[in-house]
């Protein structure tokens, strides 16, 4: 290992463990939501995944692409590569899946639906905390930037996770058991990349097809779903935010 990798890994690490752990909490956050506080409001909830669609959204295409583009001549097809594999698996293994609340109990009864639906947020779950260890090893700004474009979607995302449990007719602790799974997915992700620069060229544009797919293919419709401007307003809210916050970790980092 040169003395330019390890110094990066000592300034980063740290604080990316820091962060991996706080989106990962998020999750927990969201299954503590479903199991303990059924009365929660759920305009709250589409608050958070709108304005994370349009973080993402924001992200992915002004940040993460880019910088995929001058890492590999090959980032075009990792990016596709990782979009088409969302979509297959939100199609084969977890084909009732989507974010918010779960509502269709006549489809979620049975256990293996329930079951295939988080398998299909555990893999999710695995590429955003990836996702957030590839931008810091690009720069501090890149992975901060990344981390609140994952923590934004963190709470509805364990939310999601516990609400399918519970349609399942699975119990309070197995729903915030699937919380606590993707949680670790999360942590697992940031670890898988966070020694390892070497996987940098083909994780990041990969997770970058992946994070496109999560912004517009599954947040954007949760929010194309609800009536009102306000949510639809909370796109492009999260778009500014992102630029905002661009702005200021560029001034401050």
């Amino acid at each position: 290992m040169s003395d330019g990798v390890a110094s990066v890994i000592a300034e980063r690490f740290p604080i990316l463990i820091v962060l991996g752990l706080t989106a990962s909490l998020a999750n927990f956050v969201g299954g503590w939501i479903v199991s303990s506080r059924p009365d929660f409001r759920r305009n709250v909830l589409n608050s958070f995944i709108s304005l994370g669609a349009g973080f993402m959204l924001a992200a992915a295409i002004l940040e993460v692409i880019p910088e995929s583009l001058h890492l590999s001549g090959m980032a075009g097809m990792s990016i596709l590569a990782g979009y088409l594999f969302v979509h297959l698996v939100e199609h084969t293994i977890a084909t009732h899946f989507h974010f918010g609340e779960e509502t269709h109990r006549d489809e979620m009864l049975d256990a293996r639906a329930a079951y295939s639906a988080l398998a299909g947020l555990v893999l999710h779950a695995f590429f955003d905390g990836a996702l957030i260890a590839a931008g810091f090893w690009l720069s501090m700004e890149l992975g901060v930037l990344l981390f609140l474009a994952i923590f934004l979607h963190k709470i509805p995302e364990g939310f999601t996770a516990a609400s399918i449990m519970r349609v399942s007719g699975r119990s309070n602790r197995k729903a915030f058991l699937a919380a606590a799974a993707i949680s670790a997915s999360t942590l697992a992700g940031v670890l898988s990349l966070a020694l390892s620069r070497r996987l940098l060229p083909v994780a990041l544009p990969f997770s970058a097809g992946v994070t496109l797919y999560v912004a517009a293919s599954d947040l954007i419709p949760e929010v194309n779903k609800e009536r009102g401007v306000a949510v639809s307003v909370g796109v492009f809210l999260g778009v500014v935010l992102f630029l905002a916050t661009e702005a200021l970790l560029d001034a401050v980092l």
